[in-house]
């Protein structure tokens, strides 16, 4: 198979195959962006719970230097949100508004996630598209004069290129796809429990070790997470 032969398949289906190869390099495109953006935060957000869980009581300083420490995790708005409120607002209504700061993140997680989803459906029907006009040329061999039966299977063979080349991108973006809505959920549950504990904490007593010293992390925290991005 040579560029000249590509450039006959794609010609076959009147372009149809150059608009595949461009949603193929669209759709990797967002695969690469979703998959370094998620997989850095899901790295990042798991050592921050991790630290989180190791503290007691938080006040307006301790949350401020942990909201620094977190730098640009999703988990920094929760943080910022638990600090402009600390010991104005407690309960119920700080809950709510952690949880608004969820909702306000939650789009940015899925961001792009749209395009991938849109060329999943699209592929295969732009490829079934390109292989109905591929059989009109195909089967116009047949009213020529002394049309050779090869010529129509050969051209039959190379309109079901483009079908094929439709579900091969909508295989690809699905998984990706998939996969990338599971670590969505799992950073929505990592600030789930980032609310939990925050709510915990900012009406606890502090954490003591055997020695009844209070037990602190903010500084590994911040060596650690940076560690992980």
């Amino acid at each position: 198979m040579n560029i000249a032969y590509l450039i006959h398949l794609a010609n076959y289906s009147d372009g149809v195959l150059y608009v595949l190869a461009g949603l193929l390099v669209l759709a990797l495109g967002v695969i690469v962006d979703r998959f370094w953006y998620l997989r850095r935060t899901i790295l990042r957000g798991t050592v921050f719970v991790q630290e989180l869980a190791q503290h007691g009581r938080l006040d307006r300083s301790a949350l401020q230097t942990l909201a620094d420490a977190a730098g640009d995790l999703p988990e920094a708005a929760l943080l910022q949100t638990a600090a402009s409120h600390s010991g104005h607002v407690q309960g119920d209504p700080l809950a709510s508004r952690l949880e608004e700061s969820i909702l306000v993140m939650a789009p940015q997680l899925d961001r792009r996630l749209w395009v991938l989803d849109t060329i999943i459906t699209l592929a295969p029907l732009l490829g079934l598209f390109g292989t109905i006009i591929g059989m009109f040329h195909a089967f116009s061999v047949l009213a020529a004069p002394g049309h050779a039966p090869a010529a129509v299977t050969g051209g039959v063979a190379d309109a079901l290129v483009a079908t094929a080349t439709g579900l091969f991108i909508a295989m690809t973006g699905l998984v990706a796809f998939n996969a990338f809505n599971n670590q969505v959920r799992q950073i929505l549950l990592q600030l789930d429990s980032v609310k939990t504990m925050l709510l915990n904490r900012m009406d606890g007593h502090p954490i003591t070790d055997g020695a009844g010293n209070i037990q602190t992390a903010m500084p590994k925290m911040a060596a650690t997470v940076a560690r992980a991005g």
